[in-house]
């Protein structure tokens, strides 16, 4: 049973009861509560990657490259 959204540990959060009647919550980006990507509504299914999250990775695999090349990890 939905109780309510919440703004708690900095972020949005959607707050329920479940079977057992425990109360929990989840990320509100995790369900159908939250308000739809405006890049995904945009790109209505031709691009199933945001540049955001791309940068993110690009930052990644060149901080695991340059552990590579240094002799880390």
């Amino acid at each position: 049973m939905f109780i309510s959204l919440r703004r708690t540990w900095g972020e949005d959060r959607v707050f329920f009861f479940t079977g057992d009647g425990r109360q929990t919550s989840l990320p509100t980006a995790w369900t159908d509560a939250a308000q739809p990507d405006v890049f995904v509504t945009l790109a209505d299914g031709r691009c199933p990657f945001r540049i955001e999250d791309l940068l993110i990775l690009v930052d990644l695999v060149d901080g695991l490259h340059a552990d590579l090349s240094s002799g880390g990890v």
